[in-house]
């Protein structure tokens, strides 16, 4: 656990064996927790943390430090999950639909489809179906989820050699997944063939026509370079995906109620202001694409719920999620199954 008490500076040590600066850096932070996350220092959501991080230190006058570790420096998504679980990590930030790995149902967020866009995806998730998660994450009683989750953005299609600009337009591609159910059983439906490839080999899977196409958020797009292997992208928000902010409850319980309630604070508003930043950059990052020769298409969201529908995805999963989970979810973004 990152619990660290505050130091005292006894007497018998001498003001000359100790500089002023010295003893202020020890008596710094009463409390030092850790904080992980897998994406770059630049993305908007450490910028964010970092904002944050310092607000907590000024408004608990220096008793609460929080250390930020991004691009997974204490290990990949799943060895971060164990360490959180554990307390040997105090906050983590992370996918609902890799946490719903020990979850299940965090990942009801990605149901193909479900959210028309921004207004839709914060009214679910501020309101009720994001409680029903945070309930059932609290079900684990090893951890926690802040109220706000924070955004990873909508998830598009890109491709090689046709755009996607109805359902039928999958029939038969290739195009890679992540290795989860969600994402395979979505394409099926679609009439596609999904194929698990890892990340890190997708350009040269691309490259090399082992697939024609792949559904990534425009910033992993821009940032992997796909435009150089991929000429369509196809705005298809297929998926929604958030990073909910996550607590060891040992660790956080150990902590004052009222730093708590200022870690909240900034953590939670934090969030809102990370949610503002990502969707300033899908805009700037769609010019940026279109300047790199990648050309875009809108979809017609109904007609890919209606062939969903109609292969029947949805009831497929309302009844792997649950009448509950599905009732909430529906309450939220309308009739699905």
């Amino acid at each position: 656990m990152a619990l660290v008490s505050r130091r005292h500076v006894t007497a018998g040590l001498g003001a000359a064996a100790i500089s002023p600066f010295a003893i202020r850096r020890a008596r710094a932070a009463e409390f030092t927790y850790k904080y992980a996350n897998n994406l770059a220092p630049t993305h908007p959501l450490n910028k964010r943390a970092h904002e944050a991080a310092q607000k907590i230190k000024d408004d608990t006058k220096g008793r609460f430090e929080l250390q930020i570790f991004p691009l997974s420096q204490l290990g990949s998504d799943t060895d971060t999950l164990g360490q959180i679980r554990s307390g040997a990590v105090d906050f983590f930030t992370l996918s609902g639909l890799i946490l719903s790995t020990l979850v299940p149902a965090a990942a009801i967020n990605g149901v193909g489809f479900a959210f028309d866009g921004y207004d839709t995806v914060w009214k679910a998730m501020d309101g009720e179906l994001g409680k029903y998660v945070r309930d059932e994450i609290a079900k684990s009683r090893q951890i926690i989820a802040f109220e706000k989750i924070w955004d990873n953005g909508f998830r598009q299609t890109t491709t090689s050699t046709k755009p996607i600009q109805t359902p039928a337009d999958f029939d038969g591609l290739k195009i890679r997944v992540p290795a989860a159910p969600l994402w395979t059983s979505m394409f099926k439906a679609f009439g596609a063939a999904p194929t698990t490839i890892n990340f890190n080999e997708v350009y040269s899977s691309l490259q090399s026509k082992v697939v024609d196409a792949q559904e990534n958020p425009y910033a992993i797009i821009d940032t992997a370079k796909l435009y150089e292997v991929q000429t369509y992208c196809s705005t298809t928000n297929h998926m929604w995906d958030g990073f909910w902010f996550l607590a060891n409850r040992r660790n956080w319980e150990a902590l004052p109620e009222d730093i708590r309630a200022v870690i909240t604070k900034h953590i939670n508003a934090a969030a809102v202001a990370e949610r503002a930043d990502v969707e300033a950059l899908d805009k700037v990052l769609r010019e940026q694409l279109i300047a790199k020769g990648m050309k875009f298409n809108d979809v017609k969201a109904a007609d890919f719920r209606d062939k969903l529908r109609s292969a029947n995805f949805y009831s497929e999963w309302k009844q792997k999620f649950g009448d509950k989970a599905w009732s909430t979810l529906e309450a939220s973004v309308g009739k699905l199954s």
